[in-house]
């Protein structure tokens, strides 16, 4: 296997939407709220297994992998938001390291 990065995750859900475009009818400014209201719905699948099976999923392999799977549905969601407002890997990093700037001199 290859690098896996953002770059990578949003190569791979332009493939798929463009599979599935037809059925999906894409993705846009329009399809924002929809693509978030997903990724919020998959995080409440993510936070179940952690309230109900928290600890096996450091200790039980099925668990993990459910827990894994289930929280790159929400990435995969999320890139698609990203896509919808067409924000790029550069822009995320270069927030995402200012964010972190600020946040490693807050207190």
């Amino acid at each position: 296997m290859g690098s896996f990065d953002f770059a990578a995750m949003q190569a791979i859900q332009k493939e798929l939407q463009a599979k599935y475009l037809d059925r999906w009818g894409g993705l846009g400014p329009e399809k924002g709220v929809q693509s978030l209201l997903w990724a919020v719905g998959e995080i409440g699948e993510v936070a179940d297994i952690l309230k109900k099976q928290g600890g096996a999923i450091m200790t039980d392999r099925e668990t993990r992998r459910h827990f894994v799977e289930e929280f790159c549905d929400v990435m995969m969601y999320l890139n698609d938001l990203c896509l919808c407002y067409g924000v790029t890997p550069e822009e995320i990093e270069t927030i995402y390291r200012e964010k972190h700037r600020r946040n490693m001199q807050r207190w």
